[in-house]
């Protein structure tokens, strides 16, 4: 895989050769310096096609027991059709691909980093099961850290993920720590223990956003929304990308909402996927699953690049007229 901007940003401050790097100015900055200020850049960067209102779509993918296959075929299926993405909003299962997918993974990376071991083999027995899960997710959280970077604001495109706090609130992540909060995301209730991430106090321990709400939509829109507001582009034609959702069916009759209609919001096209069918010591025909997954979304990404006759109501076709060039 081609290193991503963390990649070569850790490959720079561990450099043994010399503990700086210089600059064009002719200026130096150590290794830690030179991540922070990438990190801003990085930050800066991936707001610009939102707020500078250029051609680009959001993703949302949904909660789903484990639906890794599905939401890496619905990303291969976005990535085969060129569409140029924004940011993704996950929330567990659709959080663990989505983090992986922005932090510079292709599809067929993240399908192969989720399907490399059963997930039994990433957990653990609870130390203290009386409080709230019987399983805990640090093995998991370990995992995350070796494959992603350590921070959301390192990521090379927008990302956050739905989680539930200490006192029951749907919330969204989009800053601080990354491993944490895309574990926390897939703690689901009762199974496993909630995961504390660091900086959040009294908010902790975090469990899986789908509790509440499996998709999110909402909270992501109305992020967005935020985010025009604050760039002043609410008054001058500043409007809401289109949004693709991926939306797998519930395993859970207990699960949050999921209506995606009932959001009221405009502009977006949904994707559903059956359950995964799957379970903690097998994930099934995952390539059969995949590319399943890919011939579903595969309709409607062509929808959202052409602006054809099976266009949703109420999406503008200029503002769909997305170029094919990959953006990877």
């Amino acid at each position: 895989m081609a290193m991503n901007a963390y990649s070569r940003i850790k490959s720079a401050s561990l450099a043994s050769s010399s503990p700086r790097c210089v600059l064009g100015s002719g200026q130096y900055l150590d290794g830690r310096h030179l991540q922070s200020e990438m990190k801003l850049l990085s930050s800066r960067n991936r707001y610009a096609p939102v707020t500078g209102g250029s051609n680009y779509i959001d993703l949302v993918l949904s909660s789903g027991f484990l639906a890794f296959a599905n939401h890496s075929g619905f990303l291969s299926a976005v990535e085969d059709a060129g569409l140029k993405v924004a940011g993704i909003m996950g929330t567990s299962a659709g959080a663990l691909a989505g983090s992986l997918y922005c932090a510079g993974y292709t599809p067929r990376q993240v399908a192969s980093e989720l399907s490399r071991d059963a997930p039994i083999k990433l957990l653990n027995p609870s130390h203290a099961p009386w409080k709230g899960g019987l399983l805990s997710l640090d093995p998991v959280v370990e995992r995350l850290r070796g494959l992603l970077p350590a921070t959301f604001e390192e990521l090379e495109k927008e990302f956050a993920v739905g989680v539930v706090d200490a006192q029951g609130r749907h919330i969204l992540i989009d800053k601080g720590p990354l491993p944490e909060a895309v574990a926390a995301s897939a703690a689901i209730p009762l199974i496993f223990q909630g995961v504390h991430i660091p900086g959040y106090g009294q908010q902790n321990p975090f469990k899986d956003g789908g509790v509440v709400d499996r998709v999110g939509l909402k909270a992501w829109r109305d992020r967005r929304r935020s985010q025009l507001a604050s760039a002043g582009r609410q008054h001058e034609g500043g409007r809401l990308p289109p949004c693709l959702v991926h939306v797998i069916k519930r395993s859970s009759p207990f699960s949050g909402q999921d209506s995606v209609g009932a959001t009221g919001e405009a502009n977006v096209t949904v994707v559903h996927s059956p359950k995964s069918g799957v379970n903690f010591f097998s994930l099934g025909d995952f390539e059969q699953d995949m590319a399943k997954a890919a011939r579903r979304t595969k309709l409607q990404v062509e929808t959202l690049k052409t602006g054809s006759k099976l266009q949703p109501k109420g999406i503008d076709r200029k503002q769909l007229a997305l170029t094919s060039q990959s953006s990877h």
